[in-house]
């Protein structure tokens, strides 16, 4: 009897161990997924779900209104921050909240021509080199320079072009130099001996870009800073994978050449020629969340002021029906949407919403979302939303959109 009461008490300590650890691990994965950063207009409520014990601060005083939500309304533009503690004892984590002033835009849905220009020259390859003596060598090994480095000076020379790149590992005339490069916002320094080929240019090894063009879609236009936004994705090197680090762009009139109807695996696209003699604006950043820049002529840009409207919080989009504009005819239309999925507290990437196309007319022109749609404007509810930045490769019917609020505050940061 005795034996079986030891049992026993043994299987309810691991039982009542379990219970323990299952109950921290809920509690630790729940504070995790609390946001760190919550953008938000003025006067907007916001409400952040709680648990049992989990209390939230905001300047010393508690603002729990109920046991398991919390909520606020910032009423203030600028920024505050919010406590998350333990019983209002242990302090867990900090909550950033950007309070911005209630906006008015103008979605665009045109579709546009875009010309990027690194800072430096982007390293997209690298290759052998064969010597005058006829042996093969390799001037960048073992110096750290690889590809999606930026290389801004050689010999204390800065390096705009692919031009004078090659100028100045030509003027080295075979001596040592050293190069400064950018990777991943940080700055690095090598040293590389050029190697004369047979043709009796110097080489060191490296295949560099200086540029970027292609087609996508304007969001909006911000009357008040004459400035847009637009794709709501970064562009990226073709070759890298990375996020090219501008120096400058523009943005120019372009003429529709062809649609590529999506099909499953086989994602559509929209091919244009840009006109060169028609420039709308200058691109000053190339984030994860799209570019912003400057109009240069208005009249360049297919505008309508009557279409002036609020940009809504996260918090006011609703599941079901919506619509994007697009121009992929020359003509700006609507088509509808369908929001599926709603991810309240991203603030980390541009796939905040899981969207579907439902509009027929544009299924059968396009088969749903293909290159060159990024950017396109969503609307619900008479405010500007979001908009469209990724396809779904196995249904080009669905794909991702990103917070407008997020390209608000983005937009905002272009005279920081």
């Amino acid at each position: 009897m005795t034996l079986r009461k030891g049992i026993d008490m043994k299987i309810l300590k691991k039982i009542s161990l379990l219970f323990v650890l299952f109950f921290l691990y809920a509690y630790i994965v729940f504070i995790y997924n609390i946001p760190e950063v919550i953008s938000v207009f003025e006067g907007d409520q916001v409400k952040i779900s709680t648990l049992w014990g989990i209390k939230i601060k905001k300047e010393n005083d508690v603002i729990q209104t109920s046991t398991n939500v919390t909520s606020n309304t910032f009423e203030k533009a600028g920024h505050e921050q919010l406590t998350v503690s333990l019983f209002n004892k242990i302090d867990v984590k900090t909550i950033d909240v950007n309070i911005m002033e209630e906006t008015e835009v103008i979605p665009s849905g045109e579709i546009v021509g875009i010309k990027l220009y690194t800072s430096g020259v982007l390293v997209v390859g690298t290759s052998s080199i064969e010597g005058i003596d006829g042996q093969n060598v390799k001037p960048f090994q073992d110096t750290g320079i690889q590809e999606g480095d930026s290389i801004t000076t050689i010999n204390d020379t800065i390096i705009n072009n692919t031009e004078e790149l090659v100028k100045a590992v030509n003027d080295a005339k075979g001596e040592k130099i050293k190069i400064t490069y950018i990777r991943k916002g940080e700055e690095k320094t090598c040293e590389i001996t050029p190697t004369k080929d047979k043709s009796n240019e110097y080489k060191i090894g490296l295949w560099v870009r200086d540029s970027a063009a292609g087609v996508g879609t304007i969001t909006f236009y911000h009357e008040q800073t004459n400035s847009f936004a637009g794709l709501g994705h970064a562009i990226t090197d073709i070759d890298t994978g990375e996020i090219i680090n501008t120096s400058s762009g523009e943005i120019d009139d372009v003429k529709i050449v062809s649609v590529e109807k999506g099909e499953k695996e086989e994602p559509g696209k929209i091919q244009g020629t840009i006109k060169d003699n028609k420039i709308i604006g200058n691109i000053y950043k190339n984030t994860e969340y799209g570019i912003y820049g400057v109009i240069k002529d208005i009249d360049n840009l297919s505008i309508n002021k009557d279409k002036r409207m609020k940009v809504a919080s996260r918090h006011e989009i609703q599941l079901g029906e919506a619509k994007i504009l697009c121009g992929i005819d020359d003509e700006i239309k609507e088509y509808k949407i369908e929001i599926q999925k709603i991810h309240l507290n991203n603030n980390y990437d541009n796939k905040s919403m899981l969207i579907k196309v439902t509009d027929e007319e544009l299924i059968n022109k396009t088969g749903g979302i293909v290159q060159g749609m990024s950017g396109s404007p969503i609307i619900q509810n008479g405010k500007f939303i979001g908009c469209v930045t990724h396809v779904f490769v196995n249904d080009p019917k669905i794909g991702y959109a990103v917070f407008g609020d997020i390209m608000i505050s983005q937009l905002n940061e272009i005279g920081d």
